[in-house]
């Protein structure tokens, strides 16, 4: 009886924890507020660092508009808490994402709602932009900028310049402005259905966690057993076989008991590096 009620008095914890003491709707955040976020997102890089990315920057674009929506103190640090978690999308891209999340943030969505979103969001954005901006657009417009400039213009620079520039500036506004609308335009619907929209979110979140785990955590062994003539590759023979990634899936899930035994970030990067490099010698890795 007395474990019951202890259970459900700590679920009661974490549900006040996950949500914003004010529930009313936000103060409307108008053009201006917008274009100063997209302004603000310019230094989203401004303290780039491999413990949390981007997050100082992506802060610092919020930061203004999250003031006029959270009269509530609590509710403010609590925002600004969340918003210090890992980030890392693409740059040029980086208001769509905070449009949207502002949109949340106004509707009072539940705080891990919002940080799922953000992720679900933000990180396929890091593609779309290197393929859009660094592959697409950066040689286009300095194919047309170096053919003027080896034809003897010194517009080849300026022209280089403009364009990329028109394109660039255009998105990262017209985007801010378009994904807000779109999140406030959904508010009602969010409103209606937060328990799925939070319990959604959950689920793409942990979807794109795990895409990234596959696609950048690179572990692999070189061990192999040998039997006679017969050569046994750990990696490719066995692990790969039974279930491809396990060794970055297996590294990622440590790193994460280390992180909630109050490991420090930089005490996991000393540990890999360290691993990385006596397996290297060592003939493990």
């Amino acid at each position: 009886m007395g474990s019951s009620k202890n259970s459900k008095l700590n679920s009661e914890s974490i549900v006040g924890e996950d949500e914003y003491q004010d529930q009313s709707i936000g103060t409307e955040l108008t053009r201006t507020d917008i274009n100063k976020m997209a302004w603000r997102s310019l230094l989203l890089q401004a303290s780039f660092n491999y413990e949390r990315m981007q997050a100082a920057g992506w802060l610092y674009g919020l930061l203004p508009a999250l003031n006029k929506i959270h009269t509530n103190k609590e509710d403010l640090s609590k925002a600004m808490k969340g918003h210090m978690g890992f980030l890392n999308t693409h740059p040029f891209l980086v208001t769509f994402v905070m449009g949207i999340i502002l949109a949340m943030e106004r509707s009072k969505q539940n705080v891990s709602s919002i940080q799922s979103t953000k992720i679900a969001i933000g990180a396929p954005m890091g593609g779309v932009g290197d393929a859009m901006f660094w592959l697409t657009l950066l040689p286009i417009c300095g194919g047309i900028g170096a053919d003027l400039a080896l034809n003897g213009s010194i517009m080849g620079a300026v022209v280089f310049f403009l364009l990329f520039n028109v394109v660039h500036f255009s998105l990262r506004f017209g985007l801010a402005h378009y994904a807000y609308r779109m999140g406030v335009s959904a508010i009602p619907i969010i409103k209606a259905n937060t328990k799925k929209v939070a319990h959604a979110a959950s689920i793409v979140g942990m979807t794109v966690i795990g895409a990234l785990v596959a696609t950048y955590v690179n572990l692999s062994t070189t061990l192999e057993i040998t039997a006679g003539d017969a050569v046994v590759k750990i990696q490719a023979d066995v692990i790969d076989k039974l279930m491809p990634a396990f060794l970055p899936l297996l590294y990622t899930l440590t790193m994460f008991a280390l992180v909630k035994r109050g490991w420090s970030p930089v005490r996991l990067i000393v540990l890999t590096v360290t691993l990385a490099v006596v397996g290297k010698f060592a003939g493990f890795l």
